[in-house]
Parts: structure tokens; C-alpha cells; sequence
């Protein structure tokens, strides 16, 4: 569905698991700084401060940000 592929690898394999270690790393660097700024959730009743709450937002800013190094979008490089 939308391009993904699911993959597996073997446990403590250095090259797959440093892409989804980094990815994880910057997820929450986003969050963090989402927070440091104020930046919660905002439902009916008021702020909603779990983190789980902005990883749609965060996940779709990712997904449509052009990498530094690559210049692409992440769903673009292979």
C-alpha cells in the first residue's frame, strides 16, 4: 500500500537496523521540540500532552520534507 515494503532483517543487523534506528531518532527529535515549543495536541477539553497524539502530524511533515543530503522526499529514494 502506498509504495511500501515490508522487510525483514536478523536481529542486531547493523545496516537495516541503523535506517530505522535513524528514522526513530529523528521522529523524536521532532516530538521533543514539538513539545519544547508548546506545540500539544489540542482536543475539545484541552491539551492532550501524550506524544502518541502528534505522530500523524509528525509522520505526514516527515514523509513530505526533502531530505538535506539527498534533496528528495524520503517516499522517493530507494
Amino acid at each position: 500500500m502506498l509504495g511500501t515494503k515490508l522487510s525483514f532483517s536478523t536481529a542486531y543487523h547493523s545496516q537495516k537496523d541503523g535506517l530505522a534506528e535513524r528514522m526513530i531518532q529523528t521522529m523524536e527529535d521532532v516530538i521533543r521540540r514539538c513539545f519544547a515549543y508548546g506545540m500539544e495536541y489540542k482536543d475539545r477539553e484541552g491539551y492532550n500532552h501524550e506524544w502518541v497524539t502528534l505522530l500523524p502530524e509528525v509522520q505526514l511533515d516527515y514523509n513530505t520534507s526533502q531530505h538535506s543530503t539527498t534533496g528528495r522526499l524520503p517516499s522517493l529514494v530507494e
